[in-house]
C-alpha cells in the first residue's frame, strides 16, 4: 500500500498505518406478474444496458446499471419489489446490510434471474439505516461494469438535521477508447475514475451552519478508500446502516471498504462564499470528487446546533455471550477450494459452519492474500473484536477489510434461522469475488 501523501498541501492525510487500521474499521412495468400485498409500497427494478458520460468530452461508455425509482422509505414499510432483467446475461440482486432477509438471499433462496425474466419478492424494512442494492455477485468478467441503486431507510423518529444526502461513490477503469474494464478483469493501461452520484464533480450547495446528513457509500468494484471534506468536521453517526455512539472521524477521514457505508453529521462551518473540495484517497493518490459549497446569502441558523445525540437504536443486542459462542476459523485469499465463484457456486456444497438460531459466534478471519482483501458477512451485522477477545469496537460492521497476513476476530449473534452467503474478495480490480455460506438452523 502506498503511503498518503498531501494534496496540493492543503490537508494531511494519514500515515500508513492509520490508512491500514481504517481497513477494519442499494410505475409498475408493463408485464412483470405480481401485484403489490396489501400494505406494501410498490417499486420495480430493471438491470438493463444504457451510455454512461464517464469523461468530461468524452465519448459515452456502455455500461449495466440497475435502474428504477428512489429508493427511499421508512422504518417499518413494507416493500413489494419487481426486478426485471434486460440485459443479455443472467443477474441476481444483492441486498447488502438488510439482516434476516433469507426469502431474498441470492444463489441460495434466490437463483439468478435469466435474460428476459422477472422476479418479485417482499422486503419488510425492519431496521433504519443506509443500505445497497446491486447486481456485483455476478458481474466479474461481465462485458460492463455494473452500478447499484442506494436503498436509504429513514428513521421513525426525528433526527435532528436540515438536509439528508447520499454519495454514493464509484469506480471505474476506462481503456483509452472509452470502453469501460470490467471486475475481475485485467485492468492494464486502464485509467481510474471515480463518480459520485454519477457525476466526475458533484456540488453540494450549502448555507452556513446548515446541517447535513451525508450517507456516504461505497460502491467501488474493489477499491477501500478514505473520504474526507477541507475544513470540516465529520461525525460518525452510523457504520454500514447501524447506529454507533457518535464519534469524529479519524483524522476527519473515513476510511470505506468495498460496499461499506458510514452516515456522517457535518455542519457547514466554512465562509460564505467559499468551496470546500471533498476528497477521496484510493492508497495512490488524493482527488477532489465533490464540494460543498456555501452560499453568500443570509445564514440558515444563527447559531450552530447543538452535538447530535446518538440515532435511535435498531434493537441489536447489548452484549454479546463470548464464553459460549461457537468458534469457527475462516482462510481466504489463496487457493482454497471451498471459496467458488458466484457463478460456480452450489448450494448444496457443506456449508463454513452451522449454528443453532440464538447462539453468538465468533469468527477468526485469516487473510493469506498478498495484499488487503474484503469480507461481507450476509444476514447479520457483526462487532469488531478487540486483540485479546475480551470487547469489541463500539459499533457494528457487516463488511471488513482486512490486511494481508492478517487475521481479524468478529462476533455476532446468530438470530436469523436461514441459509447465508460469506463473500470474500481482495482488493484488487482483476481478483476475483469468492463465496461460501453458512447456516443457522
Amino acid at each position: 500500500m502506498v503511503r498518503i501523501c498531501r494534496m496540493s498541501n492543503r490537508m494531511s492525510w494519514a500515515n500508513r498505518r492509520e490508512w491500514m487500521a481504517g481497513l477494519g474499521a442499494t410505475v409498475l412495468a408493463p408485464g412483470l406478474p405480481w401485484t403489490a400485498a396489501a400494505g406494501a409500497q410498490a417499486r420495480t427494478l430493471q438491470a438493463r444496458a444504457e451510455m454512461i458520460a464517464i469523461r468530461p468530452g468524452g465519448p459515452a461508455t456502455p455500461a449495466w446499471s440497475l435502474g428504477g425509482p428512489e429508493l427511499r422509505f421508512r422504518r417499518g414499510d413494507s416493500v413489494q419489489f419487481a426486478f426485471a432483467n434486460e440485459l443479455p446475461v443472467a443477474a441476481i440482486l444483492n441486498w447488502r446490510g438488510i439482516d434476516g432477509l433469507s426469502a431474498a438471499e441470492p444463489l441460495l433462496a434466490r437463483a439468478a434471474v435469466a435474460p428476459g425474466g422477472s422476479e418479485s419478492f417482499r422486503v419488510p424494512l425492519r431496521d433504519a439505516g443506509t443500505f445497497l442494492c446491486d447486481l456485483g455477485l455476478l458481474g466479474d468478467g461481465a462485458a460492463r461494469p455494473m452500478q447499484g441503486q442506494p436503498l436509504i431507510v429513514a428513521e421513525s423518529e426525528p433526527v435532528a438535521v436540515d438536509r439528508d444526502e447520499v454519495l454514493l461513490i464509484q469506480d471505474w477503469r476506462l481503456r483509452p477508447d472509452g470502453t469501460a474494464i470490467a471486475p475481475g478483469s485485467d485492468p492494464a493501461n486502464a485509467d481510474s475514475v471515480y463518480m459520485v452520484n454519477g457525476q466526475t464533480r458533484l456540488n453540494i450547495p450549502v448555507r452556513s451552519r446548515e446541517r447535513l446528513r451525508l450517507r456516504f457509500i461505497n460502491a467501488c468494484q474493489r477499491t477501500v478508500i478514505a473520504v474526507k471534506i477541507e475544513g470540516h468536521e465529520l461525525r460518525v453517526m452510523a457504520l454500514d446502516g447501524q447506529p454507533c455512539e457518535p464519534f469524529p472521524a479519524r483524522n476527519g477521514a473515513l476510511v470505506l471498504a468495498p460496499g461499506g457505508r458510514a452516515d456522517a453529521f457535518v455542519d457547514a462551518t466554512a465562509a460564505p462564499g467559499s468551496t470546500s473540495s471533498i476528497l477521496l484517497h484510493d492508497g495512490k493518490e488524493a482527488r477532489a470528487i465533490a464540494g460543498l459549497s456555501i452560499a453568500t446569502g443570509p445564514a440558515f441558523r444563527d447559531t450552530l446546533l447543538p452535538a447530535a445525540s446518538a440515532l435511535p437504536s435498531n434493537g441489536l443486542p447489548a452484549q454479546l455471550d463470548l464464553r459460549n459462542a461457537g468458534r469457527f476459523e475462516l482462510t481466504f485469499g489463496t487457493a482454497e477450494p471451498d471459496w467458488v465463484m458466484p457463478g460456480n457456486f452450489v448450494a448444496t456444497a457443506p456449508p463454513a459452519f452451522a449454528v443453532k438460531a440464538g447462539r453468538t459466534v465468533v469468527l477468526a478471519l485469516t487473510n493469506r492474500a498478498g495484499g488487503a482483501a474484503a469480507f461481507h458477512l450476509h444476514g447479520h451485522h457483526f462487532r469488531l473484536l478487540d486483540r485479546l477477545d475480551d470487547g469489541w469496537k463500539p459499533f457494528w460492521l457487516d463488511t471488513l477489510a482486512i490486511e494481508a497476513g492478517k487475521t481479524q476476530r468478529i462476533a455476532f449473534l446468530a438470530e436469523h434461522s436461514g441459509r447465508w452467503l460469506l463473500e470474500s474478495v481482495a482488493t484488487d480490480w482483476a481478483a476475483p469475488r469468492l463465496v461460501r455460506w453458512y447456516n443457522v438452523e
